[in-house]
């Protein structure tokens, strides 16, 4: 679905300017290729902050399990 917007909104871009939309089409992967690095570093940092949530959290997450045998 995402795809076929779009793909509408560049025919819709072609039909107004089909310079720009040459343009678009050009640009984009280059755009693309210089922002990975940026997305790259998002990923880590957000697994930084997942990991260190966890090991904060562990002692609760310990504290609040009970083992089987005293369940009754």
């Amino acid at each position: 679905m995402k795809f076929m917007l779009f793909f509408v909104g560049w025919f819709i871009l072609f039909a107004i300017s089909w310079p720009l939309a040459i343009a678009a089409l050009i640009l984009f992967p280059i755009i693309w290729l210089v922002l990975l690095p940026f997305r790259l570093v998002g990923i880590a940092i957000g697994a930084v902050f997942e990991l260190l949530k966890s090991i904060l959290f562990l002692p609760a997450r310990l504290l609040r399990s009970k083992p089987a045998a005293q369940a009754r």
